[in-house]
């Protein structure tokens, strides 16, 4: 039995099957980890979402903001960007079914010495904070369809997280960090703007992985979303968004070695 976790998937489907294919998956023993962003940009979403969906409890997900942004198209609380390849999950004779499963989804999992967000925890947070903090948006998001927090999730502000927060502002920070953030400043300020790779980061701002107070460092935290970083790898960390929506690799790593596989999506 082995588990491995795979980077961004991005409606990349042709991209999984070949990647399960080269870790040889058996879905009876082995389990899979998938760091969200699972849908859009990408060719075929309907047919991956579907797969996941289907493969029952051999396959985890956390949701990422790609996710996140389809339920809000579906809620009519948003517009479709130029770049968006989702309408084919809108038009799906089943998405009513597919958007309720997606909904049901978790924002982190903890697991062992591992644990798995899209993108980041605020340095503050410890693991076991960030598990309630997660529970409170996961709950939100279940509840009456998750219209009301839907209406309200799109927003940079607050950029920083305070324990007294309440109310949308307070889910809006925990989205924010665990499917948006790259990086934030050394007292916790997130932005959002900076898609760049670490060498160039804008002055005052750290990656959030690399934050010296950083809470959550007695956990091996796995995430993506941050496509310019690439594969990353350190004892605290593995960082799993390799491009494949853009041509380069999607990746897979077992966590009992660590041991890397990719799929060049570019072929």
């Amino acid at each position: 039995m082995a588990t491995y976790a795979i980077g961004d998937l991005q409606g990349c489907f042709t991209a999984f099957r070949h990647l399960l294919d080269i870790i040889r998956f058996d879905p009876v023993h082995d389990k899979l980890w998938l760091v969200g962003d699972i849908v859009n940009r990408g060719p075929d979403s309907l047919s991956l979402l579907r797969y996941i969906k289907q493969a029952g409890n051999c396959m985890l997900m956390v949701l990422g903001n790609h996710d996140l942004h389809l339920s809000m198209i579906a809620a009519g609380m948003a517009k479709s960007h130029p770049s968006d390849t989702i309408q084919s999950i809108l038009d799906a004779p089943d998405r009513d079914e597919l958007l309720a499963w997606l909904r049901q989804q978790k924002l982190f999992h903890v697991e062992n010495q591992f644990a798995m967000v899209h993108a980041g925890l605020l340095p503050g947070w410890s693991i076991t904070q960030a598990q309630l903090l997660a529970q409170e948006v996961e709950v939100a998001l279940r509840h009456d369809n998750g219209r009301e927090l839907l209406a309200h999730m799109y927003g940079n502000e607050p950029n920083h997280w305070q324990d007294n927060s309440s109310g949308y502002d307070r889910l809006r920070v925990i989205i924010n960090a665990m499917t948006r953030m790259r990086i934030c400043t050394l007292d916790g300020r997130m932005d959002f703007a900076f898609k760049g790779d670490p060498q160039s980061l804008p002055t005052g701002y750290v990656p959030w992985f690399d934050h010296p107070q950083r809470a959550s460092r007695d956990h091996i935290v796995i995430c993506g979303h941050w496509s310019a970083l690439g594969l990353h790898i350190t004892d605290n960390l593995i960082a799993l968004d390799t491009g494949c929506v853009w041509g380069r690799q999607l990746t897979a790593i077992r966590l009992e070695d660590r041991k890397v596989f990719q799929f060049s999506c570019g072929e």
